[in-house]
């Protein structure tokens, strides 16, 4: 079998526009907005040469944000030549100021600084502000300020600090913009990227699930040939979602090994058995492998070398069964793009921080003798719940919270046991149950139970308790980049509070997280 665990390339759309990337935090969420318009979108390195870029043929090119000066002696740029590509541009932040800045604009330090909820002045509603209204809210974060627009172009809003918040040169099909469209703060932004893509570029908008469907189908089956496939499960959405996808395009040629560490949430390894045995008639074999996994945290306590572990386990465990399978080429697993932002692999062109090492594309053996298929490994999270609606994928998977591939071991601050993970298992499923009963889940992007391994003492009965406390992680978060601790009511609150003490063994306090990301990670391990 081959050693290689290379992906192959997904298939563009024929209308797909491009972002380079100077480093700004919120370059893959332009990406994702992008999306939301039905325009398919990927990140590309700031210095991708123009040639490359051309032969590309996006409809257009967006140039993000960055931490940088650009005149700074060590400023990032791209290639001047993609101005003369007749492509349209469109420059956010820092990329409205390199536009600026080669173009024959001027930039220099501002004055004051501007960060977060800004008033707008719109001077000239005729491009990009076409039907929106000429007093608008936006959110800021810059530092440097564009002075005086390039020739050719004109201003089209201002600030209070700002005299060049947005110009235009649309004869050229040349736009730049200070503030951020792509954030939430900015609640009309989308409307602008969307003008950009369709008006200007000229997308039809057409890029929906359905299609993604279709031409991932198509790839998947270029990739494999007649090839043996087997598909990582997790008892998670974006494992499930791959499985499905595989299946679907290679049929028989795919089993799907769910290795059932013995980590995972209540019920849920029966959930995935109906799933996939029952509803997609998948070749589905089962692993309890438990104890085995037990035996190899038996004191441990440091987080990373639980997932490192686990990672290292779990892909031992898919090279048993592949060997019992016979001649099989490919692993199939659900990576997503967050998950190689975070494992610091991101296409940036920067390498990005290691945050936590077992994702989807973390801890994998260099002797791991099976090419990796990862089909949705450039969608975010959202794409991949509608991709599993289109599949077919029962509602109980599609929209189950996201889980992390170790599962309850990275949510037992300390060593796992399995009286800990049961107390651990059943504190979960009261938290879940709550919140759905409050009608909740759908709102937000995760609510779980912690276990950290310290007690307190408590009183229940007119005795003493010794027992270990709860804590209640809930946070709200568009793609899991950023998320903020999630306002529960304080009813809701009362009544896990309540279950927790009276239904779980081993169990006398409930505590609240409210950290968002940053400073801290939604997990705690």
């Amino acid at each position: 079998m081959s050693s290689s665990s290379a992906t192959p390339q997904v298939t563009r759309p024929d209308e797909f526009v491009i972002v380079l990337d100077f480093g700004a935090q919120y370059s893959q969420l332009i990406a994702r907005r992008i999306r939301e318009c039905k325009v398919y979108c990927e990140l590309l390195p700031h210095d991708t040469p123009a040639a490359e870029l051309a032969a590309l043929k996006p409809k257009g090119i967006v140039l993000s944000g960055g931490p940088d000066s650009v005149y700074a002696p060590e400023a990032p740029g791209c290639d001047p030549a993609i101005f003369d590509l007749g492509i349209p541009v469109l420059g956010i932040c820092y990329g409205m100021q390199y536009m600026a800045h080669c173009l024959g604009g001027t930039v220099l330090p501002g004055d004051k600084r501007e960060y977060g909820r800004t008033e707008l002045h719109v001077l000239d509603g005729s491009d990009l502000f076409a039907d929106l209204n000429p007093q608008l809210i936006c959110w800021m974060s810059h530092g440097d300020v564009v002075t005086t627009a390039p020739p050719g172009f004109t201003v089209t809003a201002r600030t209070e600090n700002t005299p060049v918040a947005a110009m235009s040169n649309t004869d050229r099909a040349w736009f730049g913009v200070q503030f951020h469209p792509e954030v939430v703060h900015t609640p009309w932004g989308i409307e602008i990227l969307r003008t950009f893509v369709t008006r200007f570029c000229g997308c039809a908008g057409t890029w929906t699930m359905a299609n993604f469907v279709r031409q991932a189908i198509s790839d998947i089956q270029a990739m494999v040939g007649g090839a043996r496939v087997v598909c990582g499960l997790s008892g998670g959405i974006d494992s499930a979602v791959t499985g499905a996808l595989v299946h679907r395009a290679i049929g028989e040629q795919l089993t799907c090994i769910f290795v059932d560490h013995g980590f995972l949430r209540k019920d849920e390894g029966a959930q995935v058995e109906r799933a996939f045995r029952d509803h997609f008639h998948a070749n589905l074999v089962h692993v309890k492998a438990e104890e085995r996994f037990l035996t190899l945290l038996a004191g441990v306590t440091d987080p990373e070398q639980k997932r490192k572990i686990i990672g290292g386990e779990f892909i031992a465990v898919f090279t048993e069964e592949a060997s019992r399978i016979g001649d099989v080429t490919f692993l199939a697993q659900g990576t997503l793009y967050p998950d190689i932002v975070e494992s610091g692999t991101t296409g940036s062109g920067k390498k990005a921080a290691v945050i936590k090492s077992h994702h989807n594309v973390g801890g994998l053996p260099a002797t791991m003798n099976l090419r990796l298929l990862e089909p949705l490994r450039n969608l975010f999270k959202d794409e991949v719940r509608r991709l599993g609606e289109e599949l077919g994928l029962p509602d109980n998977i599609v929209w189950r919270m996201p889980f992390p591939g170790p599962g309850l071991a990275i949510r037992i601050i300390g060593e796992v046991t399995k009286e800990r993970l049961e107390i651990l298992r059943e504190a979960d499923h009261v938290i879940v149950d709550e919140i759905k009963r409050a009608g909740l889940y759908r709102k937000l992007w995760q609510a779980f139970a912690v276990l950290p391994l310290v007690r307190s003492v408590g009183v229940m009965g007119d005795h003493r308790t010794y027992a270990y406390p709860v804590v209640l992680r809930a946070v709200t978060s568009e793609d899991a980049m950023t998320a903020d601790w999630a306002r529960l009511p304080f009813e809701v609150l009362e009544r896990i509070s309540n279950r927790l003490i009276n239904e779980v063994e081993g169990v006398n306090r409930l505590v609240y997280d409210v950290t968002s990301k940053p400073p801290g990670t939604i997990e705690w391990e």
